[in-house]
């Protein structure tokens, strides 16, 4: 049984977050390899890479290898959870006002914020790029985040664990 990450759908999915990262940053994702396909060079990335979609309560379809261990998710665990809970309660307001910017600007670079994992752990994301997801139609069709930095912070959330 192929890994979900290598299914048609969430390769063509991919496609589109890389293409979009491209669209507003001018830079590539990842290298071009010949030998890896490009769905494998990102699930294995040394950087976290999320996304998700644009349903009233937005559901994370994708996270590489890095993302889903940071959050301690398997893949349809991480895949079936509302966005708005990689962050702790107290903090959804300040990251709604991060993907309402995303949403007028096209992108941002730069952010900083405290994310939860499943588990309840808490860590500080540094210097993430968070993007509008474009189709062929320039139509948005999620938004993806970046990171490769992060700092795991002392004590556990006292009241958000994404569960699903």
């Amino acid at each position: 049984m192929p890994e979900p990450w290598t299914e048609p759908d969430v390769c063509d999915r991919l496609t589109q977050v890389i293409l979009s990262y491209r669209h507003w940053t001018g830079l590539d994702l990842v290298a071009s390899s010949l030998t890896k396909s490009l769905a494998e060079s990102v699930w294995g990335a040394p950087f976290a890479l999320v996304a998700h979609g644009t349903e009233a309560d937005p559901l994370l379809w994708y996270g590489n290898r890095t993302a889903l261990e940071l959050w301690e998710m398997d893949w349809i665990q991480f895949s079936s959870t509302p966005s708005r809970l990689t962050a702790e309660a107290p903090l959804r307001e300040e990251r709604a006002r991060l993907l309402s910017a995303v949403t007028t600007q096209g992108f941002i670079q730069n952010y900083n914020g405290i994310r939860v994992t499943k588990t309840g752990r808490r860590f500080l994301i540094h210097t993430a790029t968070v993007w509008n997801v474009l189709d062929g139609q320039l139509r948005t069709t999620g938004q993806a985040a970046l990171f490769s930095q992060w700092e795991w912070l002392s004590e556990k959330a006292s009241n958000s664990t994404p569960t699903t």
